[in-house]
Parts: structure tokens; C-alpha cells; sequence
């Protein structure tokens, strides 16, 4: 099964700011939702808190330290092995790890895809995404956009893949 990390930084890095995506990209949520369609995701509590619900059409498995959590729709697990796991023994092919920064920091070690959209700004944030060598990574895509009245920042949507996985 191949790991792959959904996620859109700015340009320092964050990702996140008081439990929000801090920025509003139409163009990225359909793409999220193109590339989470039919699959699991996997998600920390923070992450699924701030999404406030199962999204339809994907199977959530949310990670999360408390064994009496739930969520309806969801599947609840205590750690990323178990998660994955959970989304082999399901048929999964490509779990997609969505976030949030804690979760990221655990997965980015065994990702072997990386679905980044780049945001052209500096936002105000205070959950970053973990530093990695990006000389370890090979663009397979590459597909630059700018700001309009639906996006408010221009942004540039990557597919990475890993060379080595060895190399983290």
C-alpha cells in the first residue's frame, strides 16, 4: 500500500492557524476531493475536529491518545500503525494521510507520494508542516495558479514522490 501526505503549506511552512486551514483556495478543496475520493484518510483528532464531520464518498480513520473518543462515521484508532494497518487490511491501496502537524511529523518518514499545494504567502500560522529534503523527492507534477475571487493567494500544486524511501 503506498502512504501518501495531503497538505497545503505557505511559503514558511505553516499549515494550520487556531485549528483552521488559514486560507481560502477553491481550487485546492477540489482537488482534495478529487485525490481523497473513494479512499481513507487518516487524520488526527485536531484535524477531524476542525473538518466537524465524516466527509462523504471517503472512509476517516482518526487517530487520537483517548480510548473513549468517537466519531460518528469514523473509524477510531490510537496510532499510525494501526491506522495503516486498518486501511491495508480494508483494501486500501494509497492511504492518505491528511493531517494535522503532529500526525504529518509521525507519517512523513514512510510517505511514498506527496500531494503538496504551495501557497504563495506568508499566513500567519502556528502549526507548521515538518522540515524535509526535498532533494529526496522527484517532481512528477507540477501545475501553477494564480490568486482570483475564487483563491485568495496564488498557489502551485505538486505531486512528489519519494526517491528513496530509505532516505528520510
Amino acid at each position: 500500500m503506498i502512504v501518501s501526505l495531503v497538505v497545503g503549506v505557505d511559503e514558511a511552512g505553516g499549515i494550520g492557524k487556531e485549528g483552521r486551514e488559514p486560507w481560502r483556495l477553491s481550487e485546492d478543496l477540489k482537488r482534495f476531493k478529487n485525490l481523497t475520493w473513494g479512499h481513507h484518510m487518516i487524520m488526527g483528532r485536531k484535524t477531524y475536529e476542525s473538518i466537524g464531520r465524516a466527509l462523504p464518498g471517503r472512509t476517516s480513520i482518526v487517530m487520537t491518545r483517548n480510548p473513549d473518543f468517537q466519531a460518528p462515521g469514523c473509524l477510531i484508532v490510537h496510532s499510525l500503525d494501526s491506522a495503516l494497518k486498518l486501511a491495508e487490511e480494508r483494501g486500501e491501496l494509497e492511504a492518505l494521510v491528511i493531517g494535522g502537524g503532529e500526525i504529518f511529523k509521525l507519517a512523513l518518514p514512510l510517505a511514498q507520494r506527496l500531494h503538496l499545494t504551495r501557497v504563495h504567502a506568508n499566513v500567519d500560522c502556528d502549526v507548521f508542516f515538518p522540515q524535509f529534503n526535498e532533494e529526496d523527492w522527484v517532481v512528477i507534477e507540477r501545475s501553477e495558479h494564480p490568486a482570483d475571487e475564487k483563491n485568495e493567494y496564488p498557489f502551485t500544486f505538486f505531486l512528489l514522490e519519494r526517491q528513496n524511501l530509505d532516505q528520510s
